[in-house]
């Protein structure tokens, strides 16, 4: 689409060869989206929309909406071959009107339907679909994409601020749910992101969705921003204001399931065409939700041309991969009776694992820089590794398996910690397997599991000291990083996706002081190639005392590639004070204090630290070189050397 001279909107003619059937019916259509679905034309020099849709199993189809009163009889679809693809062009349509689809089965029931394809949809609980124009958008976010494109996605510092935008802050304006647009949450983030030194944001919810308490995990809109926050364009916006301040978008993203609201994806031409119709692999008893069927080529071509629309429309960084072990494992979450068996007999889903295969492939040769981000909870192989090497492909995978010892260890009372404490160190045992996300997400603070600072032991001012020593564990870890929000700064009260998050508590010396130590662990993040150049390797790891279970206290160090700024971590897990405490180190220099948790401007007891200690020729934990320090309670010491 062009403007002429005079200013007026130039529209290109679209239309459905018999060569997009065909590639479509072979899955491989990835610019199906701009076939399908409705998009602004001109036919013969008249300007309207055309309209296409996929309802193999349909006897007739029409097009309904505010533009023909929702008339059921005026216009109907033509279908265009045996692949069951029905196209119209209307001519006089404009942005903003409502329609739906009205499918007629064989047998005569009506189905009023939502469009798979729209890019826009009507503000629930409306269920139609809304006419946009996604051209002309004037993006400013050249010089991201092309860094990101050209820089190796393993050697670089991802700390992801996973986020909600209806529940992060909510609109003063006293409206009934109190949604920041796009915009207005745009221009408020990037000002919060550019003082926390964040690289991503992780956003939940964004794809279409009818109920708000499913956080955006039932879907039914895949090509559609909700219309929660505003329009297409304001989404645009919003991804494009965080490039321009060096900030990567991931978005949450659910094959593995969608919703059976009548207006979505189910039965919808009257049978299962997107979910498998044998319900044992068709359906999730536990969840209530339907199945995509990955072995359908139609369906596997609606959901990876999803993620390139993502990517080229709204210039997308990635997709957190949301269930996938749920997508693997044909038996996940059912009892006997409630699934079916593979060809071999197996519980895998061959149909799943091809699918993950392929879609990787092609995102990965579209875009090198781009992630796909697995949440995997099993020991699947190779879940991260080359799809030639028989791995599935994804750039990286959820550390569960780390979150979950994390949460255990971090919850237990400092006296029953020694015994757990090989919990901490059992995940460098298989970090080398994957390339990790080291996630504390939004599942770790709902459904009375409590918020992060209020899993800690002991009183009020423990529980923060706990948690500042935690998150100093997870930031010199291998792997990358994931806070939800309001972990940063010590949310008390489980999040909620009603309500906003408990900003209020910054007035609070031990929120405030979370806060700053956090900005300070990603500042010393981004600042520290070391953290974040060598992370699936023990080039880049080496434990100096794992085995100090008795005195809970943990120290390791981050090598760099050219040996130079490596950093030294010390973290005591008790309320004691570990006086003289000799630990072996690498090299006979200088070590220089960079963080300590314990000061009181990140809400500690002010306990001081040497600002520098030289190491002596003196053995200790199998090192012909020591230092000795005073260890406050509760604290982390980082060094520089």
């Amino acid at each position: 689409m062009e403007k002429t001279k005079k200013g007026t909107v130039k529209r290109e003619t679209v239309f459905i060869s018999e060569a997009d059937q065909y590639v479509f019916a072979q899955g491989t259509h990835y610019d199906i989206y701009k076939k399908l679905g409705a998009h602004f034309s001109t036919e013969n020099g008249e300007d309207g929309v055309f309209f296409g849709v996929w309802a193999p199993n349909a006897a007739t189809v029409h097009v309904i909406g505010e533009f023909n009163g929702w008339n059921e009889e005026s216009h109907p679809m033509k279908k265009l071959g045996d692949g069951g693809i029905y196209a119209l062009f209307v001519p006089g349509v404009e942005e903003n009107t409502l329609y739906k689809y009205l499918i007629t089965t064989p047998d005569g029931r009506k189905l009023y339907k939502a469009d798979p394809f729209a890019n826009y949809a009507e503000l629930r609980p409306g269920t139609a679909s809304k006419i946009t124009d996604l051209s002309g958008f004037a993006w400013g976010d050249e010089k991201w994409i092309a860094e990101r494109d050209t820089t190796d996605v393993f050697k670089r510092p991802i700390a992801i601020y996973e986020c909600h935008i209806g529940s992060w802050m909510k609109h003063p304006d006293g409206t009934e749910h109190g949604f920041y647009s796009y915009r207005e949450f745009a221009d408020r983030l990037v000002d919060y992101l550019k003082e926390m030194k964040y690289t991503h944001v992780e956003l939940m919810g964004i794809l279409e969705h009818p109920f708000d308490g499913s956080w955006g995990y039932q879907v039914t809109g895949y090509y559609a921003p909700t219309s929660r926050y505003g329009s297409p364009k304001d989404f645009m916006y919003l991804v494009n204001r965080l490039h321009k301040i060096g900030v990567g978008v991931i978005l949450d993203w659910v094959p593995a399931h969608f919703a059976t609201d009548a207006h979505g994806l189910g039965c919808f031409d009257g049978q299962c065409i997107f979910e498998h119709p044998d319900p044992r692999l068709g359906e999730h008893p536990d969840w209530g939700t339907k199945i995509f069927n990955y072995g359908k080529t139609e369906v596997k071509n609606f959901l990876i041309a999803n993620v390139l629309f993502w990517l080229r429309e709204f210039h997308v960084d990635g997709v957190r991969v949301d269930a996938v072990a749920s997508m693997l494992y044909l038996d996940y979450g059912k009892k006997d009776g409630q699934w079916c068996p593979n060809i071999y007999g197996g519980n895998k889903n061959l149909e799943a694992i091809e699918f993950f295969k392929h879609m990787n492939s092609v995102v990965r040769g579209t875009c090198p820089g781009f992630l796909s981000i697995a949440e995997e909870s099993t020991a699947w192989p190779m879940v991260t590794g080359r799809v030639e090497d028989d791995g599935l492909g994804f750039t990286f995978k959820w550390n569960m398996g780390w979150m979950h010892d994390f949460c255990e260890y971090m919850k237990l009372d400092p006296y029953f910690r020694r015994n757990n404490h090989y919990a901490l160190t059992f995940a460098m045992s298989y970090n080398e397997s994957e390339n990790y996300i080291l996630p504390l997400s939004h599942d770790e603070v709902v459904h009375l599991k409590c918020s992060m600072v209020n899993k800690m032991p002991g009183y009020q001012i423990d529980k923060y000291a706990n948690l500042r020593v935690g998150y100093t564990y997870m930031f010199g870890h291998s792997g990358k990083k994931l806070l939800f929000m309001g972990q940063e700064f010590g949310q008390e009260r489980e999040w909620s996706e009603e309500r906003e998050l408990d900003w209020f508590l910054l007035q609070e010396p031990l929120n405030a002081g979370m806060k700053a130590y956090v900005a300070e662990l990603l500042n010393l993040y981004r600042k520290y190639p070391c953290l974040y150049t060598i992370d699936n390797s023990w080039n880049g790891f080496e434990w100096l005392n794992a085995d100090d279970k008795d005195r809970s206290t943990y120290a390791f160090f981050r090598k760099a590639e050219d040996g130079k700024k490596n950093l030294l971590f010390i973290l005591n897990m008790t309320p004691m004070r570990w006086e003289n405490y000799r630990l072996g180190v690498p090299e006979l220099k200088k070590y220089k204090l960079i963080l300590n948790s314990d000061e009181e401007r990140f809400g500690g007891n002010g306990n001081k630290l040497p600002e520098v200690i030289t190491a002596q020729k003196e053995p200790a934990d199998y090192r012909d070189y020591s230092i000795t320090l005073d260890i406050p309670p509760y604290t982390a010491a980082v060094f520089q050397f």
